[in-house]
């Protein structure tokens, strides 16, 4: 069925990527094959988020890794519930694509689920008091800004926060390299949630079948963990699938990424504390100042990506391109920056309150099931 959903698919979604030319399946060998095959098999396509990678294989490989063993494989935590965080960050990120997307699978998955709700505005009205708590821990920019539901056990909370990482990692790829919507602009607005429904309840089977945990990690070779990916620490299969992609990611951005420029991101997302930054685009021109001026164009795409990626545009990429050409540099680079960005919320979310609450919430009410069904 993934196979077949794919290649009826698939000229939809080639032409909703920008900037780069995808690898189509019948020309895709090596590293790039393997990715399609387990996509097409467990996610049901060759989705745009995943093929836009394609000009780069590791960071293609990296990403899949973190999105299969994070949202589709078997865990703790259900599918629909891992759609809100998914749907939650992608709207704290100003990526309205993947709100679309993710929304309809959870509708398609749980229509008795508020996935309306789950977008940033409206997730005080949600009802269930769990879920709840864990749209508006998702949904938060800020690192540390309040722990995940003090009633979900440690095994949820490491997939929840696997789930949050991926999407503040996906949201910036797409928000650079994907529209506003994975509807086709043609398509009249009257049509358009009607659309939706019919994409949720296509994705639905799929999104039923849990995955197998562990498959993604032959992709990519094995890492040692890092610091900032302490999170994960229990969960073997999410622990090896993000300690290979991030191995991936910097072996991505020594090739392509200039080091004064890494360097430069790393030290504003030192200082950053997850506010939106604009509304325009004067603060990354005072931020490049220091670097020589020909690695402003890697510098202002790189700083873009990872802290305002909703502000990266066709002017952003054709300034990048002049001084450094080729589809693999431009995915390399702003993947290294979208995870360098994401992994420094990850490594600075509380997925756990202080241990005072937490007694509490054991000696309190019994947990609630919305986070777990």
């Amino acid at each position: 069925m993934g196979k077949v959903l794919s290649r009826v698919m698939l000229p939809g979604v080639l032409a909703q990527i920008g900037h780069v030319t995808p690898v189509r399946p019948k020309d895709a060998d090596g590293l790039v094959a393997r990715v399609y095959a387990q996509a097409e098999r467990e996610f049901g396509m060759l989705a745009p988020p995943l093929i836009l990678h394609s000009p780069a294989p590791e960071p293609l490989a990296a990403a899949w890794a973190m999105l299969r063993e994070s949202l589709l494989a078997a865990g703790t935590v259900g599918r629909s519930v891992k759609e809100a965080v998914a749907t939650a960050v992608s709207a704290g990120n100003a990526c309205p694509y993947c709100v679309d997307v993710h929304r309809a699978t959870m509708d398609g998955l749980a229509p008795g689920r508020p996935a309306s709700r789950v977008d940033g505005d409206h997730i005080e009205t949600i009802g269930d008091p769990a879920l709840r708590r864990v749209a508006a821990w998702a949904a938060s920019n800020a690192p540390g800004a309040a722990p995940l539901d003090p009633h979900a056990p440690p095994e949820a909370a490491r997939e929840l926060a696997a789930v949050a990482v991926t999407f503040h990692y996906l949201n910036r790829m797409v928000n650079v390299f994907l529209g506003e919507s994975p509807l086709p602009p043609q398509l009249p607005a009257r049509a358009r949630g009607t659309a939706m429904r019919l994409f949720g309840l296509v994705m639905r089977p799929a999104a039923r079948r849990a995955a197998a945990p562990g498959a993604s990690l032959v992709l990519l070779p094995p890492a040692p963990p890092a610091a900032d990916l302490a999170w994960a620490d229990g969960a073997p299969f999410v622990a090896g699938a993000f300690s290979r992609a991030a191995a991936a990611f910097e072996q991505a951005g020594r090739r392509s990424v200039p080091e004064p420029v890494r360097e430069l991101v790393a030290a504003e997302l030192a200082g950053w504390n997850g506010a939106p930054r604009g509304p325009s685009r004067a603060w990354v021109n005072d931020a490049i100042a220091a670097l020589p001026p020909g690695l402003h164009p890697a510098g202002r795409l790189a700083l873009l990506t990872a802290l305002a990626s909703y502000q990266v545009d066709a002017s952003v990429i054709a300034g990048f391109r002049a001084e450094t050409p080729g589809d693999r540099a431009l995915v390399e680079l702003t993947s290294w920056s979208a995870f360098t960005a994401a992994r420094h919320i990850g490594g600075r979310l509380r997925i756990a309150p202080p241990p005072s609450a937490a007694a509490g919430a054991v000696a309190g009410d019994p947990p609630r099931d919305a986070v777990t069904t």
